[in-house]
């Protein structure tokens, strides 16, 4: 077991301050920190590294010094530190001489070193003793001990009041390097390195190959036909969802009852459920029992099931399974349905996330359509458009899902029935003369009638023949329909009618081979397993098993769909935030309701918050459409989906502040809910849709305010906490009355302007898993406990006004050239003096700094016809760098809790911040870039990092955070072809370093060069790119991008291969995405006066969980009234993949792993496990027998389970 001190100084081998500072580079030598000797003139650098000579310890001297630091082990805080000051006191005094060197002045430079160390212990001494002093006579209880500002600039943290460990069994980390030895037949990274993506005419089949065929091959088994009616309905793209459902949608459902009735052989399917159950909720008792009878008997089936068809490229796993939930759970309780089969023909590209929830959900096939066409010309060559699909960490086949790809370039009916278009539009009968569309292939559709059913059948058979030979079975599948097709009654006649007589003709002739019908996508499936001699679920003979992902997808040419991973910026970010106030709301929610239940006071509690969680569910679902997310819609319903995203973000506010309000009252029969005077303030508030949030000023005087503060993680937490007041003289006490460490910061409204009258207070909190803490704020005189960041102003022979305000130390530099570095325990992050860029990490214990820059560049777009949009990205060659108009302003801020470096570009804000904490926020930087270019024409703005690592082209990407991705630099390909999704993070190694970028909003993102990552973080293009929308992307935002770079180093022991089918995150990088993801929410008590009731903290969990355990959520079901909760709550699990591999550092809490065994019967403190049923994903399969004797669940890493609970 590694045992770590949690906040004492570091390890032997690492440096001991543990606050950032920032010094001049050259000025490194010099000045070293407090746990390291300041002796000789031309001292080694405080970190070891290639400048300095081996150190040859002098046993008397080093001896010596060992002895003048022991007594300062108590100043350090700990053992390692005082080792460290023996350390680097023998290091820096046994350096060899230089020729000619007296002894004496040897043994005179080593007196002066130990007379340096002990000035140094007595400071730290002295200055602890008069803490001590004065704080006991404090009369507010214990002393708190304060970061101490060292004379050459470095802060000392004291040490934390408890150790922590990190202990992870051997046996949870053989996962990660097991999973590449599964064999697959088709691994798609090595399937792309192979293919010549030469795009050769094929003939009709424009991206494929004449096909050719025996006419007596179906003798002896004939070719079943299954043609599949469906509409594609977008819930936004050029409407919004309401005006879509008025003018078509809702047409399209009520003629389907009408017309399906008509004929018993005619089927149809639906995957929207978003729109289905607004259509429900308005039509009669009739018509819904009409709806059960036609799924009842096999004519309706609802595909996939989910609330929309959602993207899968910028979707995170969470939303992708709650809408999934969220159209089950509909479809279980109003038709009594569970679907069957997964149905995607528009999303952009396909990610092997979503067969891996399909299949936990227990559907047993699928369908995929956007792929790339020389992978589907692959595909067909091969006989491979059906696999199974597998995950490629899967050790066995668990996860397998039959997959049926289909061939050609669209879904509509001139690319379905055949490999000829120009031939297969003649039977889509909506296309008939005299309608409003046509074929512009110029041949039009004919009426079937009895004179010409015979050619025209054997017409259409032809193209069926040809098409059923690229797949192995004979029976083939022919999907009929487009986007929002079958509106009129007239569009169901031309079709069924004109289908149905030629079914009946190619029926009539046995010596045709051919069994033709009406299908729905279940009907096939069941037939090919039928015909191959399996149940449903298992591999058929001869099939392939693919792994991977379908990214990224181009329809023609070079035509790439790589921009919709960054387009509208803004959106993407706040549909992450809703995702995270849900999960917040959920939980809370669920816990607040069950304590009540408990307490018999669910009478009082806001049931009705119920209702907003179930909207919330309904508009992130809504957002997850593949014309949502994806950035790719008209400008009127992007703002349509911003009002429901911020509705629901007020609203899941509220359900925090109301569960929040129950939790933390000591009293809870004082419990009043006052819909018109919430007891809690929300931490920040948006004016409009598209507005940033402004964090809330808390407003102090003499008497108390009370604060509550959430940590949404199942972990705890040491955190900075950051909150706005509106007086620099503060006093900030915790739930036990005990004073607090405050960082007091300037607030900034611009480069050089500080805002009157508000103020930033940081502190340090240890947060409790799922919990809610308390603190106190008050105005006063005492700033003991106040610590004032001080600033640097560069403004790099700008002529700029200053407005400073007299309470902080500003110093302003008018030319500026020497670098600066910003340190913590952990690191040491220095910058450019010109520009303020990042330029190089050094590591804790690394012999030598890491390089590390970053650049902003810009990408214009193609001067031909062809041009970047919404979709596409067509950039014209390689990025240049962005130069702005004037040089940056820069302001570095230096304080105990976290120095910065922010630099103002003309369009961007670019802040670099390093915490001080020992745990989780001060192992990485965190970097948030606010930008704007609403003046810019036919732009892209990059963000690039530039190392050493020697990453030769490949590079790993997120599956919607849930799965890693390793991905190639092609040569041969196109630069945008390069360029994949990121929905949390990225990451480039060798065989030393890993570098991830950790993102809170998905973007697309790219390594060009060994060594470089880099992500698009917005794109303003004037011009539609021909894909239907019509528009190019000209609503900018001023949009914030918030990222954390993690540097972390492979151990000795582990080996990074190249080539792998598989990685996985360290669970310091897991944590690092989660704790970036869900940022702790701060609550002002809202009444001012009178004082409040008396609030204690919140400790929901009893103990902690595994940290390789993420709690996705509790989310509580729905009762029998619809906007009531039921007694039950769905708990998901996931239990995290994670590589042992990289170097082990302290997270600031309890970490262990249980090889995935997890007991939920004491889980949940103060309330018992009523029942435990394990189910499928969405809850609609019991999977195991409710044992009431039982609570222990077990987890396979990667698994993400469901589990029925009633919590009493």
């Amino acid at each position: 077991m590694l045992l770590l001190l949690a906040g004492a100084p570091a390890l032997p081998s690492e440096r001991p301050n543990n606050l950032p500072r920032s010094l001049p580079a050259r000025a490194q030598a010099r000045k070293s920190g407090s746990c390291s000797s300041r002796a000789a003139v031309s001292a080694p650098p405080p970190w070891p590294g290639s400048a300095a000579p081996p150190p040859i310890p002098g046993p008397a001297t080093a001896k010596n010094i060992a002895a003048a630091a022991a007594g300062a082990c108590s100043a350090c805080g700990s053992r390692a530190c005082c080792r460290q000051r023996s350390e680097a006191g023998g290091e820096a005094a046994a350096s060899p001489p230089a020729p000619g060197q007296s002894q004496i002045s040897v043994l005179q430079n080593r007196i002066e070193q130990l007379e340096q160390l002990l000035e140094e212990n007595h400071e730290i001494i002295s200055h602890i003793k008069d803490s001590v002093l004065e704080l006991t006579a404090n009369a507010e209880g214990q002393p708190v001990v304060l970061p101490f500002h060292m004379p050459n600039g470095s802060w000392v943290l004291p040490p934390e009041s408890r150790p922590s460990f990190y202990s992870i069994s051997s046996q949870d980390c053989q996962f990660a390097l097991k999973s590449n030895s599964q064999k697959e037949d088709l691994q798609m990274l090595a399937v792309s390195a192979l293919l010549p993506y030469d795009n050769q005419d094929g003939g009709v089949w424009k991206q494929g190959f004449d096909i050719t065929y025996e006419p007596h091959e179906w003798d002896a088994e004939p070719l079943q036909v299954f043609v599949v009616p469906h509409s594609h309905n977008d819930p936004g793209w050029i409407k919004t969802f309401d005006k879509y459902y008025f003018d078509q949608t809702q047409h399209i459902l009520n003629s389907m009852v009408v017309k399906l009735q008509e004929d018993p052989r005619r089927r149809f399917i639906w995957s929207e459920i978003s729109f289905f159950s607004k259509w429900w909720d308005n039509i009669s008792a009739q018509k819904r029992a009409a709806v059960r009878r036609l799924v009842g008997n096999g004519q309706l089936e609802m595909a996939t099931g989910g609330w929309v068809m959602p993207d899968e490229a910028n979707s995170h796993y969470f939303a992708m399974i709650d809408q999934l939930i969220e159209g089950h759970q509909w479809l279980e309780k109003n038709i009594g349905v569970t679907p069957r089969s997964g149905w995607a023909v528009d999303p952009f590209g396909h990610s092997s996330t979503m067969p891996y929830l399909l299949r936990r959900a227990n559907l047993t096939s699928m369908l995929i359509q956007r792929v790339h066409y020389a992978i589907k010309k692959h595909f067909a060559a091969t006989q491979n458009l059906e696999f199974m699909w597998r995950q490629s960490w899967d050790p066995d086949s668990s996860t397998d899902i039959l997959c049926h790809m289909m061939p050609f370039y669209s879904y509509d009916v001139p690319h379905t029935c055949g490999p000829d278009p120009k031939i297969c539009c003649q039977f889509d009968f909506k296309r008939l003369p005299g309608g409003r569309i046509n074929c512009p292939w110029k041949v039009p559709p004919k009426a079937i009638t009895s004179a010409n059913v015979a050619e025209r059948a054997q017409l259409l058979l032809d193209q069926y023949r040809k098409k059923s030979k690229l797949y192995r079975s004979k029976v083939l599948l022919v999907p009929l329909g487009d986007d929002f097709r079958y509106d009129k009654p007239q569009e169901w006649d031309a079709q069924f009618l004109n289908y149905q007589r030629l079914f009946d003709f190619l029926n009539a002739h046995p010596d045709l081979h051919v069994q033709a019908q009406f299908g729905t996508l279940s009907d096939y499936f069941d037939a090919l397993y039928k015909q191959v001699g399996i149940v449903p679920g298992m591999r058929p003979p001869g099939f392939p098993v693919v792994s991977g992902d379908f990214f990224s997808y181009a329809d023609r040419e070079d035509h790439y769909w790589t921009g919709y991973y960054t387009s509208r910026p803004f959106y993407k970010s706040m549909g992450r935030v809703l995702e995270a106030h849900l999960r917040g709301a959920e939980i809370l929610y669920s816990l607040a309701l069950s304590h009540a239940r408990h307490a018999g006071m669910d009478s009082k509690y806001p049931l009705s918050d119920y209702a907003m969680l179930t909207d919330a569910r309904r508009n992130l679902g809504l957002f997850q459409h593949h014309d949502a997310i994806t950035g790719t819609a008209k400008e009127a319903v992007v703002v349509d989906y911003g009002v429901r995203l911020l509705h629901s973000l007020m609203n899941l506010k509220r359900v925090i502040i109301n569960a929040a309000h129950y939790l933390v009252l000591a009293d809870k029969e004082a419990y009043h809910y006052d819909l018109a005077v919430p007891f809690l303030g929300a931490d920040e508030a948006r004016l409009n849709q598209d507005s940033l949030p402004e964090k809330t000023i808390i407003k102090l005087d003499a008497t108390p305010r009370f604060v509550v503060v959430f940590n949404p993680l199942e972990q705890e937490r040491l955190s900075i906490v950051s909150l706005l007041v509106n007086t620099p003289r503060i006093r900030v006490l915790n739930e036990e009355g005990q004073p607090l460490a405050v960082q007091l910061s300037a607030q900034w409204t611009s480069a050089t302007d500080m805002a009157p009258d508000v103020y930033q207070v940081s502190i340090m909190m240890r947060l409790p898993a799922l919990g809610l803490n308390i603190l106190q704020l008050s105005k006063s005189f005492d700033s003991h406990n106040t610590l004032k960041s001080s600033a640097r102003l560069f403004l790099h022979g700008r002529d700029l006004p200053v407005h400073k305000h007299e309470a902080f130390p500003v110093r302003v530099i008018p030319t500026a050239t020497e670098d600066f570095c910003l340190e913590n325990q952990h690191m040491r992050a220095c910058f450019s003096g010109g520009s303020g860029s990042l330029k190089s990490v050094h590591r804790a214990g690394d012999t030598q700094e890491q390089k590390l820059s970053s650049q902003f560049l810009i990408y214009g777009t193609r001067s031909t016809k062809d041009k970047s949009g919404a979709y596409l990205f067509l950039p014209d060659g390689e990025a240049k760098p962005y130069v702005p108009k004037d040089p940056p302003v820069v302001r570095v801020t230096e304080g105990p809790f976290f120095s910065e470096v922010a630099i103002y570009y003309q369009h961007i804000q670019e802040v670099v911040r390093l915490y001080n904490v020992p745990g989780v926020d001060g192992l990485s930087l965190e970097i948030s870039c606010l930008v704007d270019i609403r003046d810019h024409i036919n732009k892209e703005l990059a963000l690039r990092f530039s190392t050493d690592i020697e990453s030769k082209g490949t590079f790993f990407t997120d599956l919607n955070g849930f799965q890693i991705q390793p991905r190639q630099y092609l040569k041969k390909l196109p630069l945008q072809a390069n360029f994949y999704p990121m929905p949390v993070m990225a990451y480039i190694q060798d065989a030393r370093s890993r570098l991830t970028l950790h993102t809170a909003q998905a973007l697309g993102v790219s390594s060009l060069s060994s060594g470089q990552l880099e992500v698009i973080l917005d794109r303003r293009l004037m011009q539609d790119d021909n894909r239907g929308l019509g528009q190019g992307l000209k609503d900018n935002k001023r949009t914030c991008n918030r990222f954390r770079l993690l540097l972390e180093r492979h151990s000795a022991a582990s080996k990074a291969e190249a080539g792998q089918a598989t990685s996985f995150p360290s669970l310091l990088s897991h944590l690092t995405s989660m704790q970036l993801n869900a940022d702790v929410l701060v609550m002002p008590v809202a009444q001012e006066k009178p004082p409040p009731p008396t609030l204690r903290p919140f400790l929901p969990l009893s103990g902690p969980l595994p940290c390789d355990f993420h709690l996705l959520n509790l989310r509580t079901l729905q009762g029998e009234d619809d906007s009531l909760p039921s007694t039950e709550t769905a708990l998901i699990l996931h239990r995290k993949g994670f590589d042992c591999g990289l170097e082990a550092r302290n997270l600031g809490f309890n970490c262990t792993t249980t090889h995935g065994t997890l007991s939920l019967g004491g889980l949940f403190q103060g309330l018992e496990l009523a029942s435990l049923q394990p189910s499928s994903l969405t809850l609609m399969y019991p999977l195991a027998t409710t044992s009431p004797n039982s609570t222990s669940v077990h987890l396979d890493p990667m698994e993400i389970a469901t589990f029925r609970l009633r919590l009493g």
